[in-house]
């Protein structure tokens, strides 16, 4: 859980909208307080006539994001009374960089009709400005300077805002990537998994079909197993297979070793340990055989957690938990590590989603309050409640 930071006094004691007002009200004495300031400071600016400028600069600046367009007007009004008090060439430099500084931000942050307004709209305001302190015989040429100083803010803005909406639309298309391969490659491990049921079936019916008449018990155990395997692939197929009818890349070999399961976790532990993550296995429960599409996604999660503990969480120990329940199999993962940086949003973590839900169960993936990092997953076990 995100920790909450702590509100203020006054912000127990204000509403969102009386904070807002107030914000408002004092954005409202900028213009006054600016001519004031200049006013003042024809013969040498002093803190008393500087800092309440410098301060309701700063609280103007800060309701840009929520209303660009009447910030702008106070600005331009602003900076407007202030080469009225001190019509000079440094007063409307600082004017021009205080505005064109301030639709940049805008470009950047909002989309680009209300950015597009604020650059016609501090164009006028700029050019009224203009006629306050600029000669006539060089305001043409002032002004082509105030657009072109004006245009290149809001190019370097919207430049900025495009850079990061391409970047957001990149990180989507890997997540779906991600996504699609976890998919296929889940569909290859089923296919492994379906195969080696499937011998087993016809092992069983051929030896069924030799021995029923000299040896019906053996036929009637023959029998047995193909009733039990093809059961659990069925179930496994009904889950899943809908959600993975997607084309295989051409020419991907599926892997021709076995799939693994919760029984290779004393190996996976060994390897971890190599690395330099010693691992704690905890297992409680009767254990018993699970549905293969389970056992393999429990193991996945596992070794996947795993890979992250040795990679990013810094640390040399970690506990694992298996829980075989009557209802559902609870695999916990437990570090006192840093953790994974950013929200949890991670590729390995993208995978583990998509098997527990193509199982129709929940994971819970969160920082520890004392630190660490916990992934904790529920998989249904079919046919417990039969």
């Amino acid at each position: 859980m995100t920790p909450v930071a702590p509100r203020s006094p006054w912000s127990r004691r204000l509403s969102p909208a009386a904070t807002a007002a107030l914000a408002w009200g004092g954005g409202l004495l900028y213009p006054p307080v600016l001519f004031w300031t200049f006013d003042q400071g024809r013969h040498g600016f002093g803190l008393v006539e500087g800092l309440p400028a410098v301060l309701l600069t700063v609280l103007v600046l800060s309701l840009v994001r929520r209303g660009p367009l009447p910030v702008l007007a106070l600005l331009a009004l602003s900076w407007a009374a202030a080469l009225a008090a001190m019509p000079k060439m440094e007063v409307a430099l600082i004017a021009v960089v205080v505005m064109d500084g301030t639709l940049g931000y805008i470009a950047a942050v909002r989309p680009r009709p209300t950015s597009l307004a604020a650059l016609v709209a501090l164009f006028f305001a700029q050019s009224a400005c203009a006629v306050l302190v600029v000669p006539p015989p060089a305001l043409p040429s002032v002004l082509g300077l105030l657009t072109l100083a004006a245009a290149v803010a809001w190019m370097a803005g919207n430049s900025s805002r495009q850079s990061r909406l391409h970047a957001a639309q990149l990180a989507e298309q890997a997540a779906a990537q991600a996504v699609t391969a976890e998919r296929l490659r889940i569909a290859r491990e089923l296919h492994d998994m379906v195969a080696h049921s499937i011998g087993v079936i016809a092992i069983q019916a051929g030896v069924g079909g030799r021995v029923i008449d000299t040896q019906p018990a053996e036929a009637r155990n023959a029998l047995g197993v193909i009733e039990t395997t093809s059961r659990e692939t069925l179930s496994g197929l009904r889950r899943m297979l809908g959600a993975l009818r997607r084309a295989d890349p051409e020419g991907a070999e599926a892997p021709l070793v076995p799939a693994p399961g919760l029984a290779d976790l004393d190996g996976l532990v060994r390897t971890t340990g190599d690395a330099g993550v010693r691992v704690e296995l905890c297992r409680r429960g009767e254990r018993r055989p699970l549905p293969a599409e389970v056992d393999l996604s429990a193991f996945r999660i596992v070794q996947e957690s795993l890979t992250n503990v040795v990679r990013h969480a810094s640390t040399d120990r970690c506990r694992v938990s298996v829980v075989y329940g009557d209802e559902e199999l609870v695999v916990e993962i437990v570090d006192d590590g840093r953790g994974p940086s950013g929200n949890g949003t991670g590729y390995g973590l993208t995978g583990m989603r998509e098997r527990v839900a193509l199982l129709n169960g929940s994971l819970i993936t969160s920082p520890r309050p004392e630190g660490g990092f916990r992934v904790e997953a529920r998989l249904p076990l079919p046919g417990a409640a039969s």
